[in-house]
Formats: structure tokens, C-alpha cells, sequence
């Protein structure tokens, strides 16, 4: 099975620790994807002319995963600002707006949309600007969004006919509202809704069943990239096997492995004079 994610790529900067670690929705979900056992995994992205950039680029090479067909521009990649609370939960302070993220939107060729059609799934996210893409990707490749808390429902009307499977993270959210979300994804076309619910676990439904996951205890040292990991567990196992309830299964284990390490998926890098004066 093989998975292309198509969208953002940031640095998360950790102030306390005075250290970044790659990142992104995108990002997160395809290495993730790659560790636990897709077969193959690109990307394809905008990225900055920084030292930050090129450590997110290190990252994917030594994850193995091709991000040959992303775009490169002159800004600094996107730095949001990261503190944790006593339950490793991440708190986000906005950075600057000049990124390479903000100002720059990804246009699909007919080339990338070839390349993405010999793969089993895209995956996206709000965070991507692509809303206006998807009905190209929709005609290459199945979809994977993560709407992460936005439940807006005219935004949920213009996404969900072209995506097969739809995420939020959803811990704020009520019975009610949750009920809502998976009617309106199924009404539009989407195929399985997944909400995560923090300590709570995970709810999902296919249209005709309701599935719910429970977390995996382990000792959170950081809550970051979690909910990207879920996702990537559940596409992993689900593309292969088909089976909701053992893809959820294998979620939760691979959301709890990314709990007990710092940042998405590792690989700190200490600030530099660069960072500290933006």
C-alpha cells in the first residue's frame, strides 16, 4: 500500500527547550505512516530556503520518504511556537506570518496529478489551503482529510463529497455536535468519519456502524502529533486489511508511541540566531 500526503510542513519550536523538531500535519501523518509499515510514502510540499527547511528535507531522506516533486521558495519556513502544560499537552503561540506557508499556495500540475494516482491515498488537512484541489485529487486518488476542530458546516459541505475519509479532533466537541459531524461527512459522500476525543479515545462510523476506540496508557512525556499519528495508524492497518476495528486498534498503539517522545516524531534541533530574532 502506498500514501502520498500533500500539504503543510512547519517546525515546531519548543520554547522552553529552546529546541524545533519538524512537523505539520502532512508531514507528521507520512512518516508516521512510513514507521508503521506503508509500504511507500511521498510528499509534496512548499518549503522555505532556511536551515529549517533543509532539517525537515534531512528528516524525509532519512525516513526514506520522496518529497522530489515539492516546490521551493524564498521564505522562511512556518515556526509556530510550542509550550506544554503539566500533562505534556501542547499549548501554540502564534509565530510570524511571512512564512513560506502563509504566503504561498500549492497549485496541483497535471504531472503531480499524474504521480499521485498510482498511489492508494492522499492525505490533506485544513492547514493545507488545497480545498480547491481536491476535486482534481478526488478524480486521481482516494482522500484522507483531518478537518483537526473546524466544524464549520459550510467549509464541511464544500470538502467532504470529495474525500473518502474524514478526521476531526473532536474533545471539545458534545454528543450532539459529534452526531452531527458523522451525519452531515456521510450526507456529502465521505465514506468512514473519525473523531479522536483525547483521554477519551476515538469514535468512527462507516454510515451504517459506530465504532469506538479507547486510548493506550503510557506515560506522556508530549501530546504532540498524536492525533496525526492516529491517522496514520488507522490508514496504515485499514488500507491493508479492511477491518475498521483492528485499524482503530492499531491507531491508538501508534497515537500512544508518539506520546512518549518529543515533538511528531523527533529529531530536535537546537534554535538558532535566526529563529530567536523573528
Amino acid at each position: 500500500m502506498k500514501m502520498i500526503a500533500v500539504g503543510d510542513n512547519v517546525v515546531d519550536c519548543y520554547l522552553e527547550e529552546q529546541q524545533f523538531y519538524p512537523g505539520g500535519n502532512a508531514i507528521n501523518v507520512a512518516v508516521n505512516a512510513k514507521r508503521r509499515g506503508m509500504e511507500a510514502v511521498s510528499y509534496i510540499g512548499i518549503f522555505g530556503n532556511d536551515n529549517k527547511a533543509n532539517h525537515i528535507k534531512n528528516c524525509l531522506e532519512q525516513e526514506k520518504i520522496d518529497f522530489s516533486r515539492s516546490r521551493n521558495v524564498y521564505a522562511p519556513s512556518a515556526q509556530p511556537r510550542v509550550t506544554l502544560d503539566k500533562d505534556g499537552d501542547r499549548i501554540f503561540v502564534p509565530g510570524p506570518k511571512n512564512s513560506s506557508q502563509h504566503l504561498f499556495k500549492l497549485k496541483l500540475t497535471i504531472e503531480d496529478l499524474y504521480f499521485i494516482s498510482n498511489f492508494h491515498v492522499c492525505h490533506t488537512s485544513c492547514y493545507s489551503s488545497l480545498e480547491d484541489e481536491l476535486p482534481k485529487i478526488a478524480e486521481n486518488c482516494d482522500i484522507s482529510f483531518d478537518f483537526s476542530e473546524y466544524n464549520d458546516i459550510s467549509y464541511i459541505k464544500k470538502v467532504a463529497p470529495y474525500i473518502k475519509y474524514a478526521f476531526f479532533s473532536g474533545s471539545r466537541f458534545s454528543d450532539e455536535e459529534i452526531n452531527s459531524l458523522q451525519t452531515l461527512c456521510h450526507e456529502c459522500g465521505t465514506e468512514i468519519v473519525g473523531i479522536t476525543l483525547g483521554s477519551n479515545g476515538a469514535c468512527f462510523s462507516n454510515k451504517n456502524q459506530q465504532y469506538h476506540q479507547a486510548i493506550k496508557e503510557v506515560n506522556v512525556i508530549d501530546t504532540m502529533g498524536a492525533g496525526d499519528s492516529f491517522i496514520a495508524g488507522f490508514l496504515t492497518s485499514y488500507l491493508q486489511k479492511q477491518n475498521i476495528e483492528e485499524a482503530l486498534k492499531f491507531a491508538a498503539e501508534s497515537a500512544a508511541i508518539t506520546c512518549t517522545q518529543r515533538g511528531g516524531f523527533g529529531y530536535p534541533h537546537p534554535f538558532d540566531e535566526e529563529l530567536l530574532t523573528l
